[in-house]
């Protein structure tokens, strides 16, 4: 079993601020760095780092070799990482002093994953293979159905949550990794508990993962319902830590693991990767995990 990951490569441009800045105001950055990134290039490396068999597709600029080479070296096959002439997706991320972060996403290469090329990629997945999703590239609702007649197991992560999900037919959706704000976008519920009832309501066939930032997270289907606090740790950067948690309680789930023990692993990564600057750079592979775990468990 293999995942494939049709996800965003780019480029992030990260400043250091005192504060995220507000409507019409002008503030300094007391440090610039520039890494590799992109939510669908974080969840590959998190899941490879987790120990999954992973292909990624997506398209790059021809320039920015640095992307691909970021995922060749954790693992991750490029094989299906088309390479054109437009600019590479970049971001431009704040990070304030807490380590809270804002975020503007250019799409760029990202929005060149034509239909096409969908196809091509479909012949050399099997119907065991998993297809992983966020909203950063083009076509997400054309994906999930060439999923579905082919079988595969659609993990969606419907972030940024824009119109263009409107088209998703959930139904056709395994499992959703959704945050407080994208779940009460979808269902228009505040509550936790309430977004995954309603999700599960609407959707019947739905696994909800629904993170909940440093209150942990919670898993709820038609026939369990678990959850997991956060562990506590300094924040430094919280750029990569939705992905993170993604990619290991993917690895996780597709292990047969417990649910709980999904959650926990998950949610002790995120808060390995929260500890560190930067997006890929800080999640965490399995062994430091391990080692964490291992630490509390004692």
């Amino acid at each position: 079993m293999r995942v494939f990951n049709f996800g965003s490569i780019n480029i992030d441009y990260v400043y250091e601020v005192e504060e995220i800045v507000k409507n019409g105001e002008t503030i300094s950055s007391n440090k610039q760095n520039e890494f590799v990134g992109g939510k669908g290039l974080n969840q590959s490396i998190s899941l490879a780092k987790a120990g999954v068999e992973v292909e990624h597709v997506g398209v790059v600029g021809k320039k920015d070799k640095q992307l691909t080479q970021a995922l060749e070296a954790v693992g991750v096959s490029t094989k299906f990482v088309k390479r054109i002439t437009n600019l590479s997706g970049h971001a431009i991320i704040q990070v304030d002093k807490k380590g809270n972060n804002a975020i503007i996403v250019f799409p760029g290469a990202n929005n060149c994953l034509d239909k096409n090329y969908i196809d091509e990629v479909f012949k050399s997945i099997s119907s065991e293979d998993i297809v992983l999703l966020q909203n950063e590239i083009s076509n997400v609702d054309y994906i999930v159905e060439k999923s579905y007649e082919n079988g595969n197991k659609v993990y969606l992560n419907p972030s940024p949550f824009t119109d263009a999900l409107l088209k998703v037919d959930f139904n056709k959706v395994h499992c959703l990794l959704i945050n407080e704000i994208e779940g009460e976008t979808i269902t228009q519920k505040k509550n936790p508990e309430q977004i995954c009832e309603r999700l599960v309501q609407d959707y019947h066939n739905l696994n909800v993962i629904l993170t909940l930032g440093e209150k942990g997270a919670m898993f709820h289907n038609n026939t369990c319902t678990e959850k997991h606090d956060a562990f506590i740790t300094e924040v430094v950067d919280t750029t990569a830590a939705g992905d993170t948690f993604t990619g290991y309680f993917i690895a996780n789930f597709l292990d047969d693991k417990e649910i709980k023990d999904c959650l926990k692993i998950a949610c002790l990564a995120s808060s390995c990767a929260v500890s560190k600057k930067g997006a890929s750079d800080s999640i965490p592979f399995l062994k430091e995990v391990r080692e964490k775990l291992a630490a509390i468990e004692k």
